[in-house]
């Protein structure tokens, strides 16, 4: 053992290699501001149809993660998104989330033990009903 304390690093050295630099706050705003609408709106999009799949069970590890009551609200958040965006994303971008949200509420008629009646299925009182 060493009669030295150990030394606590100065204000000029950093905590280590693991020390958080300061991030630039106005560089990550522009870089933000860069990014066009319709991809934020996709991007968002895309990120509720993956966790509604996978609380449907249309996971690799299916069963071990579903959760029907959390797979609804990601449903009906995804269908107000896709269906106030459709007009400012244009046809072109909203096509493929307006398949993709047909599809999932279609999974989550098929996962249902108690099927909801059409209309009344998450985002269908954006959609319409959702027939298979």
């Amino acid at each position: 053992m060493s009669d030295q304390t150990p030394q606590q690093p100065g204000p000029a050295e950093p905590a280590g290699p693991a020390a958080p630099a300061n991030p630039d706050f106005d560089a990550m705003t522009r870089d933000i501001a860069d990014v066009p609408a319709v991809e934020v709106i996709t991007t968002v999009a895309v990120h509720l149809m993956s966790s509604a799949a996978v609380n449907l069970g249309l996971a690799e590890d299916g069963a071990e993660h579903k959760d029907l009551d959390e797979a609804r609200k990601l449903i009906q958040a995804l269908a107000g998104l896709v269906t106030a965006s459709a007009t400012e994303i244009g046809s072109y971008h909203a096509a493929p989330l307006r398949d993709g949200l047909k599809s999932l509420q279609l999974a989550f008629r098929e996962a249902s033990v108690v099927p909801d009646e059409p209309g009344q299925g998450p985002g269908e009182k954006f959609t319409g009903p959702v027939y298979g």
